[in-house]
């Protein structure tokens, strides 16, 4: 699943996030400016600065997905985490998009990537953030390390702290060529029941499950029942929006350039979250809307592409998305206890999602906020086990991975769930870290530990 602002939108982690020559101030367009305005609203203690900024600033599009008090409620979450923002550079920016980094009022970077329409007034279309972290403290944590034991070392001394600081709960794996180095769970997967995290509970995914989807579309086309240039019309004639079945291939669904836009919106938010039971119940959300973009024009991140994909994959196989994807990938590779269990059944050692009360901060589960199946787009559950099963398989070539040459760095997030999963083919290194608290908690985890990895 992916959300925007404060939820830490389902994202792919890149090894390296800097694109193009970094500058030291905003630059003097009209992306800029958006950007300048942005942080003088997010920093003023007056929230009234930020409503007239999505009101004046957002493109009418945009906020018909998400309107200003969806909005507000988000940038409200995101000013009780952060409390302030202070430019630190700015990576990267053209007239579509800028992304800078700045810091938080406790020290942590951020990186926001602005996303504006193609034409004036530029009108904002998205804000993607993502948490990098705390400084670290070199006399404690200290940077890379020299061996796998001081890694672990390491690890278990900032899992210690972020645990008794209820920073995190959940499960924690780092794995080398294929052996445990470290695993170990924390905190609770019901904190009513005091019932605690184990090492093989399983925990909402998010957008992890993308993986899985693209996975199952390439097994699709190495068997020849359908073409990465194939259009959606092929496959599914009756797609509510003509133009979109047309020009929309199934290379543009993986590749985020579709022009397709996101299921969360009003509609998602209106409908009766156990109505939406299979990939079908989710297509009314957002399949007769207008494309965002000429197909493969531009890239931006869809979760409706991915629905799409699973309906094509129901198509082609004759069978519904979960059952495909268990049988075809889940069971031959091991993956025993990952599924899109429904949440109003009964799951054996299943975690409770956890998120932050707006107003107390203190946790409430994240039930109510959950559709009653995830879908080909996230919100299945797995362990760290099976995640690492997955990762074996892409290594050695049981499962197609075309595009996992340089590795694999993917994450989740949602209110009440994290992940992050990690893969550097060199070294052999692979992370998994799963979450049942809010994001960046998850992604956090996985970052630093990246950045201790002996070289």
């Amino acid at each position: 699943m992916k959300t925007s602002l404060s939820v830490s939108i389902l994202v792919i982690l890149m090894f390296s996030f800097a694109v193009g020559q970094p500058q030291a101030g905003l630059p003097e367009t009209p992306a800029g400016k958006h950007v300048e305005a942005y942080l003088k609203a997010f920093n003023s203690p007056d929230q009234g600065l930020m409503r007239s900024f999505f009101q004046e600033r957002t493109a009418r599009s945009s906020l018909a997905d998400a309107p200003v008090e969806q909005r507000l409620s988000r940038f409200s979450q995101m000013k009780q985490r952060l409390e302030s923002l202070q430019l630190k550079r700015v990576v990267s920016s053209t007239s579509r998009s800028v992304t800078i980094l700045a810091t938080a009022k406790s020290g942590a970077t951020v990186q926001l990537n602005f996303e504006f329409e193609p034409q004036l007034p530029y009108g904002l279309l998205g804000i993607r953030v993502e948490d990098l972290g705390e400084p670290v403290e070199e006399g404690f944590f200290g940077g890379r390390k020299e061996n796998d034991a001081e890694l672990v070392g390491a690890t278990q001394s900032f899992l210690d702290s972020l645990t008794r600081a209820d920073e995190f709960s959940g499960v924690v794996l780092i794995a080398k060529r294929g052996k445990e180095l470290f695993k170990k769970a924390y905190g609770f997967a019901d904190r009513d029941r005091n019932v605690p995290n184990r090492t093989d509970t399983k925990f909402n995914l998010g957008s992890i499950n993308k993986r899985f989807t693209k996975t199952a579309i390439h097994q699709l086309a190495a068997q020849g029942k359908l073409g990465l240039n194939d259009p959606i019309k092929k496959f599914l004639p009756d797609y509510p929006n003509k133009e979109a079945a047309e020009k929309v291939t199934i290379q543009h669904l993986l590749s985020m350039q579709s022009g397709i836009g996101d299921f969360f919106g009003d509609r998602y938010m209106a409908a009766p979250k156990e109505s939406i039971r299979s990939i079908n119940d989710y297509l009314p959300l957002f399949a007769d809307k207008q494309l965002e973009f000429e197909p493969g024009t531009s890239n931006r991140y869809s979760n409706g592409g991915y629905i799409v994909l699973g309906a094509i994959i129901e198509k082609v196989s004759g069978t519904d998305y979960y059952s495909f994807v268990r049988e075809n990938i889940f069971k031959p590779m091991g993956m025993s206890n990952t599924d899109a269990y429904e949440k109003d059944k009964e799951v054996p050692n299943r975690a409770k999602g956890y998120t932050r009360d707006g107003e107390n901060q203190s946790w409430r589960t994240n039930y109510g906020t959950l559709p009653a199946r995830g879908s080909s787009a996230g919100g299945g559950y797995s362990t760290s086990d099976d995640l690492l099963r997955f990762i074996n398989a892409l290594e050695t070539g049981i499962i197609p991975a075309p595009d996992t040459e340089q590795g694999l760095g993917i994450a989740g997030g949602a209110p009440g769930m994290n992940a992050a999963l990690e893969w550097e083919p060199r070294p052999g290194y692979v992370i998994a870290v799963l979450s049942n608290l809010d994001p960046p908690a998850a992604e956090r985890v996985a970052r630093q530990i990246r950045a201790w990895l002996p070289r």
